[in-house]
């Protein structure tokens, strides 16, 4: 029967629940609606504990001569309830919130642009430097003109990606809080690749 194999239960393990606990701990032996019946009879004959909390209730056998013990492991459930639901609440609102930042800089074509033209005038940067350190001082390769422009977009570009590379690692690490596997698995499963994936070049300081 249904009400003594739910009153066993609850004897059994001496904590409280809430009907859906009962029905997925007991491997759905029961169906909801027979747990839910069977916990009203329960209650009605004063043989458990009935605490609402929120849309659900929580229930819990009660002890010999009962003290109000029953009462009060209730009400410390809830409140660890409270405590924990809030924490998680406010951990899952700052992981969507640097997931929609993480997708919105990883959408941005700018980012991958301004990564390949800074390899590009790094390769460029140094080839120029080596053929300029093999020449006389006084044979003009490039016009000085010319190296200020290189210089300046490269020092622009590199200051982009650097700041672009800040706030990517900075969201990432964001994620990592309430993230359960490696940072390497989830660059991995978002498509991150790094300048070593890439064999980018080292970034020169300005």
């Amino acid at each position: 029967m249904a009400t003594e194999g739910v009153l066993k239960y609850l004897q059994s393990t001496n904590r409280p629940y809430s009907a859906n606990d009962i029905v997925q701990n007991m491997h759905k032996e029961f169906g909801k609606a027979v747990v839910q019946k069977a916990l009203d009879d329960l209650v009605s004959q004063g043989r458990i504990c009935e605490k609402p909390y929120g849309k659900q209730k929580i229930y819990c056998v009660k002890q010999p001569d009962d003290d109000g013990s029953g009462d009060s492991q209730l009400k410390d459930l809830e409140s660890q309830t409270v405590t924990v639901t809030e924490n998680y609440r406010n951990i899952e609102q700052q992981v969507k919130e640097a997931e929609s930042t993480l997708r919105e800089l990883l959408a941005a074509p700018t980012t991958l642009e301004a990564k390949e033209q800074l390899a590009e005038l790094e390769s460029k940067t140094e080839t120029l430097q080596a053929k300029l350190n093999k020449l006389s001082q006084n044979t003009v390769l490039v016009s000085h003109e010319e190296r200020d422009r290189i210089k300046a977009e490269h020092e622009k570009l590199n200051k982009e990606y650097k700041k672009r590379k800040r706030v990517c690692l900075d969201v990432i690490n964001a994620i990592m809080e309430g993230y359960p596997k490696s940072k390497k698995l989830l660059m991995e499963e978002v498509g991150i690749e790094t300048d070593e994936d890439v064999k980018m070049p080292p970034i020169q300081s300005s």
